[in-house]
């Protein structure tokens, strides 16, 4: 028996992907990707539940990835910080030490999964990010952002969830072959009108296997997915670290923002971008008030 919140896999994908069933009908379940932000309908005798040992062992394998991708970002943030020091430092004309302060910039995180929206604030935390977190069905989003934006005052916004190409609907290039992409375009043509500088306002939007091309052209700095693959559920978070922490004096290298994803560059891409990281000098004892 396949009950709501059960974890299966598809046999006619030959279990690649762990999933959790979000709704059950007589002879259709809706499936939400367990690790990755991918949605899906499957025939209920193509599912199969797991067994504790194996999804024990690809939750495992998952955290090796989380924890390597983290090492890597924890790498980069020494070498900005070392280079902020440097900065800092060189104001002076002195080699004496200089304490200095950082205002990096507010994140405004909208998502389609409660559970990726919770994991995903966790990790922005632990960045030690300023984070706005809210879950909206991707439905909403178009009409939503806005007034969240106008609430929060963000620098940073990640519209994110789940996605999925379907074959059967069309062919990959057209955007209603897809489950949500449309609505992701929509939420970004919306901010665009309304903030149209896109070193202002950093915008990542999509999910899995979302329509890459046309999520740029609306107007988002940073979108998944180029190849049509799977990302990562924590993946739109170390984009928008990488941003946060990057100097408003720099420009972004997009390799060294895809490198410190799981997916890679065949499941995240964008633009040239600016940072939003402000310092100030000199870091006070009262700073610590404001």
């Amino acid at each position: 028996m396949i009950s709501n919140g059960d974890l299966v896999t598809r046999k006619s994908y030959q279990h690649d992907v762990i999933f959790r069933v979000k709704e059950k009908s007589s002879s259709i379940v809706q499936l939400m990707g367990e690790h990755i932000r991918l949605e899906a309908d499957a025939p209920l005798e193509d599912v199969e539940k797991v067994t504790g040992a194996e999804y024990h062992r690809r939750k495992s394998r998952v955290e090796e990835q989380e924890a390597y991708s983290y090492r890597l970002f924890r790498q980069d943030y020494r070498l900005l910080r070392e280079q902020r020091e440097a900065d800092a430092g060189s104001g002076y004309g002195t080699e004496e030490e200089t304490s200095y302060f950082q205002i990096p910039p507010r994140i405004l995180h909208i998502d389609g999964d409660p559970l990726f929206l919770k994991k995903c604030i966790a990790l922005y935390e632990q960045l030690g990010l300023q984070v706005h977190g809210q879950y909206l069905h991707e439905k909403e989003m178009p009409h939503q952002v806005l007034p969240l934006i106008e609430k929060v005052h963000p620098e940073i916004v990640v519209l994110t969830g789940h996605d999925s190409y379907s074959k059967a609907k069309g062919p990959v290039r057209e955007l209603e072959s897809y489950r949500h992409s449309k609505y992701f375009v929509e939420a970004v043509r919306n901010i665009r009108r309304s903030y149209p500088n896109f070193d202002q306002l950093v915008v990542f939007a999509g999910a899995c296997q979302s329509h890459f091309e046309s999520i740029i052209r609306a107007g988002a700095n940073f979108a998944s997915s180029p190849s049509r693959v799977n990302i990562h559920a924590i993946d739109p978070v170390y984009v928008a670290a990488r941003v946060a922490y990057t100097s408003f004096k720099d420009h972004i290298n997009i390799w060294e923002v895809i490198r410190n994803t799981i997916s890679g560059q065949d499941g995240l891409g964008g633009i040239e971008t600016k940072g939003l990281l402000r310092i100030g000098i000199p870091y006070t004892k009262n700073q610590e008030e404001i």
